[in-house]
């Protein structure tokens, strides 16, 4: 099998990615949606990193239980998938709407804060990772594709499920 480069991709996805979410929390932001009403993200947002956690368990099932590859491979493909639409989504609600600030109080203000910090450190690392893992697996290269696999899906799984958590417990503040 012919093995295809896949890091000058991984390198530019990664940094522009990440670059232009840093970016975009710098922007001021209007909340002009003109006659758009796009205060249903937030929760599309959600939905999106639900079905990202619930594909990866699948992923996962479907190559420790089973060992079906192909299944894998598809489970995988769509964990991207509903991935790419949160990004996307998320891109336009915070390149348009300003943050909303937490106003739970007591202990949940800093688990709050923990959850929503490591969701953010983990959400710009889980990029580089999850895209090498994947080429890994594109290339069959199993060993090494397990070996960062290891530490890839659990971040991947933790970053779907805090997404989901942080906007469970910001949408009273919306």
């Amino acid at each position: 099998m012919k093995q295809r480069n896949y890091t000058p991709a991984i390198v530019i996805l990664s940094i522009a990615i990440n670059t232009i979410i840093a970016i975009m929390y710098f922007m001021p932001k209007n909340n002009d949606f003109g006659h758009l009403d796009l205060t249903f993200l937030p929760f599309l947002n959600a939905v999106m990193n639900s079905f990202t956690f619930v594909f990866l368990i699948a992923a996962l099932v479907s190559i420790i239980k089973y060992k079906n590859i192909q299944l894998h491979r598809r489970y995988i493909f769509a964990a991207f998938c509903t991935t790419a639409v949160f990004l996307i989504s998320y891109l336009v609600y915070h390149g348009m709407a300003p943050s909303t600030s937490y106003g739970g109080e007591g202990i949940l203000r800093p688990i709050y804060y923990f959850i929503l910090l490591s969701h953010i450190l983990l959400s710009a690392v889980i990029v580089p990772f999850a895209l090498i893992t994947t080429a890994r697996g594109l290339n069959m290269q199993v060993d090494r594709h397990k070996k960062i696999a290891r530490w890839t899906m659990p971040m991947w799984l933790y970053v779907s499920a805090t997404g989901v958590i942080v906007y469970l417990m910001i949408s009273p503040y919306y």
